[in-house]
């Protein structure tokens, strides 16, 4: 997989280039983090200099977004050479993971399309001894978004953490959940929360246990996991400002600008790339 390529795919894919986030999405979202809104911020908290102005130009910068302020409808992109020179540092960072044998942690609030992009990853740093961590499986939680509370636990599939979503049924209903009056819903949750790296590590501290040496992510596992001076790296789209505002603040090591929602097959030429960069090819 050489550079060219895989920018031709970023390309036809629509993972960068010409993406599906409109421009009215991204510029909504960069008001409401400049607004500090916790769905926005994902659990970083920003000095009074990110306003909407220098988001704007914080993402035009990182991810290749127009600068523009007058361009505030129809279509924005992604800048995918920005997306592989950031890949690149990913690739960095993961070498350095396998070189020193270090723990990681891996997390996505991505888990439809992102899950195997991050799996994959983990599948191969273990090969060569990492020790992929999954802390607090199981744990219950409530989950606070903007639409209220809900019944959630860390789960992990692949050695990725995920959120498991319970709904509230009869305890009649309840059956085999193990718990009178929810039962798990069939797919995991999106979600932009960084509790579910919060309850990670702090279950690592509670045990007396050290922190990961890396944390592999998106939305809140990778900003809540940057938050708490784990060494951290993301994905982001552009309609998700936190993680470039974290790398530039130097709480993220890398944050990938890229759609985190095309098909999930389409991050497999990602993950060969990255591999391939950091020696870890199978």
């Amino acid at each position: 997989m050489t550079r060219d390529q895989l920018l031709d795919h970023l390309v036809e894919s629509g993972i960068a280039g010409e993406v599906a986030t409109p421009r009215e999405g991204n510029l909504r979202h960069y008001a409401r983090f400049a607004r500090r809104d916790p769905a926005m911020t994902l659990g970083l908290d920003p000095d009074d200099s990110w306003d909407e102005a220098a988001v704007l130009a914080l993402l035009a910068d990182r991810a290749g977004v127009s600068p523009d302020p007058a361009h505030t409808a129809g279509q924005d992109r992604i800048d995918p050479e920005r997306t592989l020179d950031a890949l690149d540092r990913f690739a960095e960072e993961i070498a350095r993971a396998a070189a020193e044998r270090g723990s990681v942690l891996i997390g996505t609030g991505h888990p439809v399309p992102l899950l195997g992009f991050h799996a994959a990853l983990g599948e191969a740093l273990a090969s060569v001894g990492c020790a992929v961590r999954t802390p607090a499986r199981g744990y219950r939680f409530l989950l606070h978004n903007g639409g209220g509370e809900r019944h959630c636990a860390l789960d992990y599939a692949r050695s990725v953490g995920v959120v498991q979503v319970y709904e509230e049924v009869s305890s009649t209903g309840a059956g085999n959940s193990g718990e009178p009056g929810v039962r798990p819903l069939p797919s995991y949750a999106h979600t932009h929360s960084p509790q579910p790296v919060r309850i990670a590590l702090s279950a690592l501290a509670e045990s007396g246990e050290n922190p990961p040496d890396l944390v592999i992510g998106d939305h809140g596992w990778s900003v809540g996991a940057g938050r708490l001076g784990v060494r951290t790296l993301a994905l982001a789209d552009s309609n998700d400002p936190a993680p470039f505002v974290a790398e530039a603040i130097g709480e993220v090591e890398v944050a990938v600008p890229l759609d985190d929602g095309v098909r999930s097959e389409y991050y497999t030429p990602l993950t060969d790339y990255v591999l391939q960069r950091a020696g870890l090819s199978r």
